[in-house]
């Protein structure tokens, strides 16, 4: 009798009656699929979107960034520490600013601009291998669950 702690097979494993627990799981498979295609440039997905915030929004802050990706402002300190120390992402603020005002060095750009293409593949693969429809449908129901805390 296969059980949902049988972990013969990735096929034998059976969801959970909590929605917390699939949730948790489902975002573990996207966060090891977009780490697994960008592993080759050396980031990973939590690096790569950060690099893409700060790029679109220009000098931004880490309240800007926050707000824009909606997390919170700790969890976006520790993932710039690994970006600043490459030489990715500066600090521009003033001396003795109590803001910090971060922009891409053209390291940080070029990075971007090659991860890209990974992450690309990334978003192609779940297109593929969900269909545009079931995406879609995934995309309206994560919408609603993140509404669910506003």
């Amino acid at each position: 009798m296969t059980t949902s702690r049988d972990h013969s097979s990735p096929k034998s494993r059976v969801s959970s009656v909590c929605s917390c627990i699939n949730l948790r799981r489902a975002s573990t498979a996207v966060t090891g699929i977009y780490d697994g295609y960008l592993a080759p440039s050396g980031l990973n997905i939590s690096q790569f979107s950060l690099l893409k915030h700060i790029n679109s929004l220009g000098p931004a802050s880490v309240s800007d960034l926050a707000i824009e990706m909606r997390l919170d402002r700790t969890t976006i300190v520790r993932n710039l520490k690994a970006l600043e120390q490459t030489g990715y992402v500066e600090d521009i603020s003033p001396e003795g600013s109590r803001n910090r005002l971060l922009i891409l060095t053209e390291s940080g750009k070029a990075k971007y601009m090659a991860a890209g293409r990974e992450w690309d593949q990334a978003q192609s693969f779940l297109q593929e291998a969900l269909g545009d429809e079931d995406l879609e449908v995934l995309t309206k129901l994560l919408s609603k669950v993140e509404k669910l805390m506003s």
